[in-house]
C-alpha cells in the first residue's frame, strides 16, 4: 500500500527531542512509531494504554507536590528505605 498521507502535529522541541532519542535507540524513526501506534490503536480499536483520570487523593498528591507541601526528601536509597520501613 502507497504511503501518501501526512499527519502534522505541533509538540514541544524538547519533548520531540526526548522521544525522537528513545526512537533512535529502539531502532525506529518517528514515521515508523507512529505508523506503530496507528497499527496499535486499530488492532486494538482504542488507544493501546490505559487513559484515566486521577483518583481524588492521587489528584490532592498531584496539587500537594506541585506545591511543595507534604514532601519527603531523602538523601539517598538507604535513607528512602528507612523511611519506608523496607
Amino acid at each position: 500500500m502507497s504511503k501518501t498521507a501526512t499527519v502534522r502535529a505541533r509538540i514541544e522541541p524538547d519533548l520531540k527531542d526526548r522521544v525522537e532519542h528513545v526512537f533512535r535507540q529502539l531502532g525506529l524513526t518517528a514515521t515508523q512509531a507512529i505508523t506503530l501506534f496507528y497499527k496499535q490503536v486499530e488492532q486494538q480499536r482504542g488507544l493501546p494504554f490505559s487513559v484515566s483520570l486521577p483518583n481524588a487523593v492521587t489528584q490532592k498528591t498531584f496539587e500537594d507536590t506541585d506545591a511543595g507541601r507534604n514532601l519527603t526528601v531523602c538523601e539517598d536509597t538507604d535513607d528512602l528505605f528507612e523511611k519506608l520501613g523496607i
